[in-house]
């Protein structure tokens, strides 16, 4: 090959990402030396995520996760230094929207001062999920991070594995996503089962609903809760789709459906249409197997929420939970106007239907459960201070077991076997070592909510107020965050004696205090 003076143009306009082709053009005879070059765009083009995050990305670009966001989980998951140094690299004074925390110089909580303070803390729920309302199996969950609905399918079943062992070391909940019980959910970790509009896993041949087969199902697997899902974040309002060529034998077995053909899943649930039919199912459900039930959407219009509130106020029927899950959040594949554009982001979205259920008198007898984002302590800890009880990690996990933010999780192809069910990208998954990597993220998360509780002087993510947090509104101006929503003083908060019970909870299993003993002219 021969190459000229002019070549250099072409090349430069390739490697750029430019329409080469359209300088090759202008030179047959060079378009005819260079085939590959003039193709090297389309090259460069599929494989740039992973060029942009290994060498291109500054600390703070990149979507969804950031390079800074995807180091802190990669390092907390390897149990590797995740400090950063040199002071913040964020615009923080030129950021309207930046959430400021505000420590305590006095509280009742005192920070231990040792290096590996918190690492093994116990941080469950504030609230007993399904307590207000009896139900005969209701728990306080023993912890306050949990993993999100993620399905057999979606996932691979080693990444299922590594994910269900992970919440077993840290003892948290996994939720099986709408896709069935699988045998990957069977590996020591406590579930939330999710009904889906296609009721995996306890439906007949005819995809009805069959509830002897969820009771079944429950009965022979560590089910804790039921998760009545409505919409995702990813794509609210739409059904999900397995192509045929991802329903194997297994996933077809674990769902109930033909193996080797398209799996759609209805946009609407069949045994309930509107409000008052939801509530009498989740009793249903409540009463055929004594778990708590809840229902997991994303936000959109409020009639819905108006009148589920009203109902359960003026009935006496309710859910024991509510995952609010927003729309810049969801693990599943979505049309682009779907992933971008419909339901609320996580913080108003939250905001309204908390706000919903306070005006009625009920937040208190509801454990709320956030997603979307906030596998993030920064994240997180405004959610708890804005009335969440609990958080769902979701990609967050995924990017703890592997999964480096290729962005191709609907095309099979994921090169880390974390979203696919080719056997062989799987089969570079580890779960015995990538599930130690789920659980020590959780147990991270999980200390450095404490050690900002304990900053802001309580014991407890979930007694963080909303008074706690101020929203900048550029340079020169804040708002506190229960002003910014329009929050009473006593919103975001559990109930006094919930209060009482998770300070006493948290008090008894942790030191306190710092690390030299006060001297004979202490003051008191």
């Amino acid at each position: 090959m021969k190459w000229t003076g002019r070549a250099v143009p072409v090349v430069a306009a390739a490697l750029a990402g430019l329409a080469a082709r359209d300088v090759l053009q202008r030179d047959h005879a060079l378009l005819r030396n260079f085939p590959v070059i003039g193709r090297a765009r389309y090259l460069l083009e599929s494989i740039g995520p992973e060029l942009r995050q290994y060498i291109v990305a500054g600390n703070n670009e990149e979507r969804p996760f950031t390079r800074d966001q995807r180091r802190w989980i990669y390092a907390s998951a390897k149990q590797e230094n995740n400090y950063f140094g040199f002071g913040t690299d964020n615009d923080i004074e030129y950021t309207p929207g930046y959430p400021i925390i505000k420590h305590r110089t006095f509280g009742r909580a005192v920070p231990p001062s040792n290096p590996t303070a918190g690492h093994d803390v116990r941080l469950p729920a504030a609230k007993v999920l399904g307590g207000a309302r009896g139900r005969a199996k209701a728990f306080r969950p023993e912890s306050v991070v949990n993993i999100s609905g993620m399905s057999f399918g979606s996932l691979s079943g080693n990444a299922v594995t590594a994910l269900n062992k992970g919440a077993a070391l840290a003892g948290c909940l996994q939720n099986t996503g709408e896709g069935g019980l699988s045998p990957y959910h069977r590996n020591g970790g406590d579930l939330v089962f999710q009904l889906g509009t296609a009721y995996f896993g306890c439906r007949d041949a005819h995809g009805r609903f069959d509830l002897a087969r969820l009771k079944d199902l429950v009965a022979g697997a560590p089910v804790r809760a039921l998760e009545v899902k409505l919409s995702q974040g990813a794509k609210p309002s739409l059904g999900g789709l397995l192509p045929a060529a991802k329903v194997s034998a297994e996933i077809a077995a674990t769902r109930g459906i033909p193996e080797g053909r398209d799996c759609v899943s209805p946009s609407r649930h069949a045994e309930f249409s509107d409000c008052d039919s939801l509530l009498d199912w989740v009793e249903l459900l409540a009463a055929e197997t004594g778990l708590p039930v809840g229902i997991k959407s994303a936000v959109g219009d409020l009639t819905f929420w108006q009148e589920l509130t009203t109902l359960m106020r003026d009935t006496g029927r309710g859910v024991d939970f509510v995952t609010v899950d927003g729309g810049e959040g969801g693990t599943g594949a979505a049309p682009l106007i779907f992933t971008d554009s419909v339901s609320l982001p996580f913080q108003q979205g939250f905001t309204r239907v908390y706000r919903t259920f306070a005006e009625r008198g009920l937040h208190e007898d509801v454990v709320f459960v956030g997603a979307g984002k906030l596998g993030l302590p920064d994240n997180a800890v405004v959610a708890f201070a804005l009335g969440c009880d609990m958080v769902n990690v979701g990609r967050e996990a995924m990017l703890a077991i592997g999964c480096i933010q290729a962005q191709k999780c609907h095309t099979d192809t994921c090169p880390t076997g974390v979203a696919t069910q080719n056997p062989w990208l799987a089969r570079g998954l580890d779960p015995a070592l990538k599930s130690v990597r789920a659980a020590n993220y959780v147990r991270t998360l999980r200390r450095d909510l404490v050690k900002v509780a304990e900053a802001c002087g309580v014991e407890h993510p979930g007694l963080i107020d909303t008074d706690a947090v101020e929203i900048l509104d550029g340079r020169t101006s804040s708002t506190p965050l229960r002003e910014v929503y329009g929050y009473r003083p006593e919103w975001g908060l559990p109930s006094a004696a919930d209060r009482a019970e998770i300070v006493a909870l948290m008090t008894g299993q942790a030191p306190h205090g710092g690390s030299a003993p006060p001297s004979p002219t202490a003051v008191g």
